[in-house]
């Protein structure tokens, strides 16, 4: 069940599990290739103590969603995916039903650790499908071909409650056709939520490499934004709004984890590589731990967490990042509570030029959102309203 906009956007538990079978090349998140088995009992040991550790800090909360990232989780067993689990509800409370999503790709798939996960307390699965032709698959570097990817959709709708996959488009040569046919047949496939995210050059992938080199062409500014506007016409048509840029759900399917984010809620974050956000005596912390998973790994087992930085945010900076995350929703900002938080209200005539130019709207009298144009060029909106 979605939070109402009452302000109180949630309090989540990221726990990233950093492993994976391959390294994909647009991918820039914190994965590493292990070619011998992963101790995993001893993972699970140094991530119970790495929550007990953050337990201290947040002190006694209620959990509103639990997100298994990666990585590669459902590399995981299903009773390493149990302890972890057991270990959010020693330390916090974690009222029954709650979301626990777990990522998965289809290659790692399997029908008895599906049910093994389902078994522990995992109810909703998001899988990283991300094209569904074979020659796109082989080009982004997935494990999987398509009808593995459709397996894995029908083994998940027929295992957990909830079920989300990833896709990614404006790929190089991806014509406009071509995109919305292979998005309706994945709306065909979806239970209630996709991941649509346009492929983006990240640094230190892959793809940089080739892209610097001219050996990867993509999609020009003008190409790749009509595709984000058929992503939005098809969803829409289809049942499956956009709630936020890159997701879309039917009404009440939205993701409560990531709505803690888009909210500005609060978040713990435990694992290699993992950031948290949330309030320890008055102010809003920043946690990141030790990325490397070993390094990590012997810092919890000394220190009892491997927490190697983090900072207090200011209030300013507080309010840029509340602007920065909920104006990527269609449900937009509530104007009381970014002043609350920086101190300060929106510039009224700042947001009647954006206005004027179609890419704000206001809702009411007491909210503001980006419009599907405003939405496009979404950073220049924030960083307009963000100066003093």
């Amino acid at each position: 069940m979605i939070t109402p906009l009452d302000g109180t956007p949630g309090f989540g538990i990221y726990l990233h599990w950093p492993f994976c079978a391959a390294k994909c090349p647009y991918c820039d998140f914190n994965s590493h290739v292990r070619h011998q088995p992963v101790d995993q009992e001893r993972f699970a040991a140094a991530f119970e103590r790495e929550l007990a550790t953050m337990r201290a800090r947040t002190g006694p909360r209620t959990v509103t969603s639990i997100f298994l990232g990666g990585g590669t989780p459902s590399l995981m067993e299903p009773r390493t995916v149990g302890a972890l689990l057991d270990a959010v509800a020693a330390n916090w409370s974690v009222p029954d039903g709650i979301e626990v999503t777990l990522e998965a790709n289809p290659s790692s798939v399997e029908a008895d650790r599906f049910r093994g996960y389902r078994a522990a307390g995992v109810n909703r699965v998001s899988l990283g499908v991300q094209a569904l032709n074979d020659r796109d698959l082989k080009f982004l570097g997935r494990l999987h071909n398509v009808e593995e990817a459709l397996k894995a959709i029908g083994l998940a709708r027929e295992t957990f409650p909830r079920l989300s996959f990833d896709l990614i488009y404006a790929r190089p040569g991806q014509s406009e056709e071509a995109w919305a046919e292979e998005l309706k047949q994945a709306i065909g496939h979806a239970a209630d939520h996709l991941s649509l995210y346009q492929l983006t050059i990240e640094e230190g992938t892959r793809f940089q490499l080739l892209h610097a080199a001219g050996k990867l062409d993509m999609p020009d500014g003008d190409h790749a934004a009509r595709l984000y506007e058929i992503t939005q016409e098809v969803t829409a048509a289809h049942g499956l709004p956009a709630y936020e840029i890159s997701n879309h759900a039917r009404p009440g399917a939205e993701s409560r984890h990531n709505l803690v984010y888009w909210r500005y809620g609060e978040y713990v974050g435990v694992g290699p590589g993992a950031h948290g956000r949330f309030i320890e005596n008055g102010r809003r912390h920043v946690t990141f731990t030790e990325k490397m998973p070993e390094t990590w790994l012997e810092r919890v087992e000394t220190k009892g967490h491997g927490v190697i930085g983090g900072e207090v945010l200011t209030h300013d900076e507080e309010a840029d990042e509340f602007l920065l995350m909920g104006l990527r929703l269609v449900e937009g900002i509530d104007l009381p509570r970014y002043e609350a938080l920086s101190g300060r209200a929106l510039s009224n005539s700042r947001i009647a030029v954006l206005q004027e130019e179609g890419l704000v709207e206001p809702i009411g009298n007491t909210r503001l959102r980006a419009t599907p144009q405003g939405m496009i060029v979404l950073d220049a909106v924030v960083a307009d309203l963000a100066r003093e």
